[in-house]
């Protein structure tokens, strides 16, 4: 349905139905089916698990995976809790860098799943793949951190045992997030595409990795410094992935001996490297609601009239106008600290101008 003035951008958002071939095979670690005997886009929203994959035998239940996905979740029933919350880390990190943008991550049925933009070989699609790539990656290290046996000296240097040992993450999300990708064949030119957006993904956070270091000896003198390698915030890995996003590389394919590779699409165009995303189609341009391509379009998002930039009116709205209506808002003022100890504030009522869009 089109969203009327008024409503919020995630009421649009329950009009979606499709779950793309990318986010079937985990998410469905967070959802379930709410009747067995409906197709898997008809999730209901409370069909979240609870309390996690326990059994190996419920992989099997996760519909959506590949036969290779299903024996690794046997096999490593206790990293899918962590997957799932991979998964997670990438749903609100595309939200949060795109809150103001045309596209804005948008959401299924209300669910924490992407929409059909992921298949369609965009720029949005390899933004996608890579975060969920590199979200999976992240969550595994985290849960699965360890110290291993002793420690490396390294000079006056001793590399303590709390690192990030991110080469098991980045290992599982290939073996993981890949496979539905390898399973379609290599010759697949959308198949190349993702597999280098997944490990792009990777990168951002490999290639980001921080060293940390403890001094000791007497008098804090650091005689001896204990270090160990942490990896960078996730907001930082969407932050370079946004970047990546901006000026991602437009490629086609192009058969080089018996090898199908993806070469930018124009020769004005450097050449990519391992840490850049890359696209095979121009992106719609979201303003439209489009159910047969999942686009929701901009009809009722807020928007910000005095910016020039994309949450600006004129441009998210794409030249259709905008309503404006007031609304009360409730702050806290006055605030005074009484001793001891507490803050005691006032609750002070305006209203403000919202703006959305027609």
């Amino acid at each position: 349905m089109r969203l009327k003035p008024g409503e919020s951008s995630n009421s649009a958002q329950k009009g979606g139905r499709t779950i793309s071939s990318l986010t079937h095979f985990y998410f469905k670690i967070i959802l379930q089916k709410a009747n067995s005997s409906l197709p898997h886009r008809y999730l209901a929203k409370q069909s979240s698990l609870r309390g996690g994959l326990q059994d190996p035998g419920g992989c099997k239940g996760l519909t959506g995976l590949v036969e290779e996905q299903v024996r690794i979740c046997q096999r490593q029933v206790e990293a899918m809790d962590a997957v799932k919350h991979g998964a997670e880390l990438a749903v609100k990190e595309c939200q949060h860098q795109f809150h103001s943008r045309r596209w804005n991550c948008s959401t299924l049925q209300g669910l924490q799943v992407f929409g059909k933009v992921t298949i369609q070989g965009t720029r949005e699609s390899a933004f996608i793949h890579a975060i969920s790539a590199a979200g999976v990656a992240f969550a595994v290290t985290r849960a699965c951190r360890q110290a291993p046996q002793g420690t490396l000296s390294l000079g006056e240097d001793r590399w303590s045992g709390c690192s990030d040992n991110l080469s098991y993450g980045i290992a599982f999300s290939q073996a993981f997030v890949d496979n539905p990708e390898r399973s379609r064949g290599i010759s697949s030119s959308r198949a190349l595409m993702n597999l280098h957006n997944n490990e792009a993904g990777r990168k951002a956070i490999l290639s980001h990795m921080k060293v940390e270091c403890k001094c000791h000896g007497v008098s804090g003198s650091c005689e001896v410094r204990t270090c160990w390698k942490v990896m960078p915030p996730f907001r930082e890995v969407g932050n370079v992935l946004k970047e990546k996003f901006e000026g991602a590389t437009e490629v086609h394919p192009k058969r080089v001996g018996s090898r199908k590779l993806l070469v930018p699409k124009s020769s004005r165009f450097k050449p990519y490297t391992a840490h850049d995303l890359v696209y095979l189609l121009a992106s719609p341009d979201f303003c439209d609601w489009d159910p047969r391509r999942g686009v929701f379009g901009t009809s009722g998002r807020q928007c910000n009239r005095t910016s020039p930039a994309m949450d600006g009116c004129e441009l998210l709205c794409c030249g259709r106008g905008f309503h404006t209506a007031q609304t009360e808002v409730v702050e806290r003022c006055s605030c005074k600290f009484r001793w001891c100890c507490s803050v005691k504030c006032k609750q002070c009522r305006h209203l403000v101008e919202v703006h959305s869009c027609r």
